[in-house]
């Protein structure tokens, strides 16, 4: 599972709303991808539709769908959103990471 905190949460309804997207009907779609610094690196978007290969979770009222190639590599990570002055947007903290390069946009395991 991956979970939301509220500070993430209240970003991204307001994401959504801004873009269009129904925070209630649509989904964050989370994933994993091959670069960054660090070897992988995460993927976050909205998205309502899900595929086949989709995980589906919800958490703090918010909708995520994960392709299960993507879960191996985020099952037990908690979305955060960080503010302010030196704010770094969304992050991941992701028990699976052995290392995660500075800017925390990328992993390894």
């Amino acid at each position: 599972m991956i979970k939301v905190s509220e500070s993430a949460r209240k970003k991204i309804v307001s994401l959504m709303t801004e873009e269009g997207f129904d925070p209630v009907r649509d989904y964050v779609r989370v994933g994993v991808k091959s670069g960054g610094c660090s070897g992988l690196s995460y993927e976050l978007k909205f998205d309502n539709q899900t595929g086949e290969q989709d995980k589906i979770f919800a958490d703090n009222d918010i909708q995520i769908a994960v392709e299960k190639k993507s879960f191996l590599y985020l099952a037990g990570t908690t979305l955060e959103f960080s503010g302010g002055l030196n704010g770094k947007g969304f992050v991941f903290n992701n028990p699976n990471a052995n290392r995660t390069c500075g800017c925390g946009e990328s992993f390894s395991l």
